[in-house]
């Protein structure tokens, strides 16, 4: 459910909620315990490192598992290098993704 708007301070419980998950679902897709991710749930501190892998797999539905490093580094070569190539294929992307759905 990738329209599940992102604000500044994330409410992980609200987002787990509207993408029907339990907290072991949910939690464990980013390498967090169940009881770790309650107490994120509950009000304590999240480090920025776990709220951002909870952006990347739950808000924008990045599938972590299937990411290398290579990926990331044809990426980086695309943006400083050739960036009409990026756009041509983000758009391409797109394209595809709409048709399939």
């Amino acid at each position: 459910m990738s329209n599940v708007k992102l604000v500044e301070k994330i409410d992980p419980r609200e987002i787990r909620r509207k993408l029907g998950l339990n907290q072991q679902q949910f939690w464990s897709k980013i390498g967090v315990t169940q009881s770790g991710g309650s107490r994120y749930e509950s009000g304590r501190n999240m480090p920025k490192p776990v709220r951002e892998l909870l952006r990347l797999v739950h808000v924008e539905q990045v599938d972590i598992q299937r990411i290398k490093r290579e990926d990331i580094e044809v990426v980086e070569y695309l943006k400083a290098f050739e960036p009409e190539t990026l756009k041509n294929l983000k758009k391409a992307a797109k394209a595809k993704q709409k048709k399939a759905a």
